[in-house]
């Protein structure tokens, strides 16, 4: 049988592999359950719940115990999304990516966001070194916040994307994560302009799975919405629950990104 890291790394290479990322074991079991071929956690829905905003404040002990439960009860490929690694400092990463290797990782998202493309590329030759001592064929899915954190201007966006995206690969990454991106010409020119998988992350907007297959992408996330929808349902039940001691499903709406993170800002 094919071994969990390779089995990876095969789903890239045809179709749309579609992830429904996860914050605990129990998620993953189900996912799974339902036919996903892999498993992707979401860094804030697990932050989010070990109550902890996302933005690289995880404990690496949450972020392992997850990661550990996680593994155990599934079959599938696991990715880890370690943020930024949870730090800007080498030999930190460079335990962060052991540590969540050890745990049964075989894949990792880790981003740029507001940092420069070096420190990013920098991450990714660490990553790469730490995988192998490991013999582990590590998928290191590379996210570029060019999109999702409005880094350029609208005009420049494909291009700079491209540029890290090589920037990128060269230090050793595997895919190549565009997140925001939703238009469907910058979508084909971004998957025409790098030879690694491109990711991108399901919003509402977003071209249908077969589109996006068509024009070149490789994985769709879902990113925290799961999370995000949970928890609005949450609020929902619970305020209806604490007024008329009933539960009432109508009306169930997600929160935002912004409003779960905001509950846990110290």
């Amino acid at each position: 049988m094919e071994a969990l890291d390779q089995q990876f790394h095969t789903l890239h290479q045809d179709g749309l592999l579609i992830l429904t990322n996860v914050a605990d074991a129990a998620g993953a079991k189900l996912v799974q359950q339902l036919g996903s071929k892999a498993v992707a956690t979401s860094s804030a829905a697990v932050a989010w719940v070990h109550g902890y905003q996302d933005g690289n404040s995880l404990p690496l002990e949450r972020l392992v115990s997850t990661v550990e439960s996680i593994a155990r009860v599934i079959s599938v490929p696991l990715t880890v999304d370690i943020e930024a690694g949870y730090s800007d400092d080498l030999v930190r990463v460079a335990n962060v990516i052991d540590a969540v290797i050890a745990a049964g990782a075989v894949g990792i998202n880790i981003e740029d966001g507001f940092s420069a493309p070096d420190l990013l590329a920098r991450k990714i030759e660490i990553a790469r070194q730490v995988a192998e001592r490991r013999n582990v064929k590590l998928f290191i899915n590379a996210r570029t916040d060019v999109y999702l954190k409005s880094l350029v201007s609208a005009e420049d966006r494909v291009a700079e994307t491209l540029k890290r995206a090589a920037l990128y690969q060269a230090a050793g990454a595997d895919g190549l994560f565009a997140a925001g991106v939703t238009a469907e010409y910058e979508i084909a020119a971004i998957c025409r302009g790098t030879p690694l998988p491109v990711n991108v992350l399901g919003f509402p907007c977003l071209p249908s799975p077969e589109t996006l297959q068509g024009l070149g992408v490789r994985r769709l996330s879902a990113g925290s919405s799961i999370a995000e929808f949970l928890y609005g349902a949450m609020g929902s039940l619970a305020k209806s629950f604490l007024e008329t001691g009933k539960l009432d499903s109508h009306d169930l709406k997600a929160f935002t990104y912004g409003q779960v993170n905001g509950l846990l800002a110290p």
